[in-house]
């Protein structure tokens, strides 16, 4: 399945897989779904992209006009892949590619705060609850008023006992499933 960014500075440009499995790349009818629902704070905003694989979704936020994008992957060939595709797009200067577990990252906290949070992890695995359950204990991750969007299999939602996050959305598209939280402005 190829991907490519959707609107934006590299519309049209396609992406690179990850080599071999393991990785499950958002569809661009998805995509350009959640980008159209983000439109009105994507520009100038700090962008996060956790379990990012190819890097597509953080991808998609610079060309649309993110002031920044941070990736954060553990495994070697993604890392590779999303440098690779923010070379190829022309967007590796307002990036940061983190090599790391994204719960080791979380835990060492964070010297910037963001604006908006893409949540995509492996399914099944209850990842997706452990990181939003997790940014919702922190104060050194999100600024006021930021989002927090998990991508899941809509088999996997579940209410979380959450103490500042807020769920405000739920959107469905075949079998994904982008679940929205709020962090209300302190």
């Amino acid at each position: 399945m190829p991907i490519r960014v959707v609107a934006g500075t590299a519309k049209g440009r396609r992406l690179r897989l990850v080599p071999g499995v393991g990785t499950r790349p958002v569809r661009d009818q998805v995509k350009e779904a959640l980008f159209n629902i983000l439109a009105p704070q994507i520009d100038g905003c700090a962008f996060l992209d956790l379990f990012a694989g190819t890097g597509s979704v953080g991808i998609e936020a610079l060309s649309r006009g993110a002031a920044r994008s941070t990736f954060v992957e553990k495994h070697p060939r993604a890392v590779e892949t999303i440098r690779f595709n923010l070379q190829h797009t022309g967007l590796s200067e307002p990036a940061r590619v983190i090599h790391g577990d994204v719960f080791d990252v979380l835990a060492a906290g964070s010297p910037e705060f963001f604006d908006l949070v893409y949540v995509a992890p492996p399914q099944y695995s209850k990842l997706w609850s452990r990181v939003v359950v997790g940014l919702d204990q922190r104060d050194d991750w999100l600024n006021p008023d930021a989002w927090v969007i998990a991508q899941i299999d809509p088999k996997e939602h579940e209410p979380l006992k959450l103490r500042r996050l807020v769920e405000i959305d739920r959107r469905k598209y075949g079998q994904t499933m982008l679940v929205f939280y709020e962090w209300p402005g302190r």
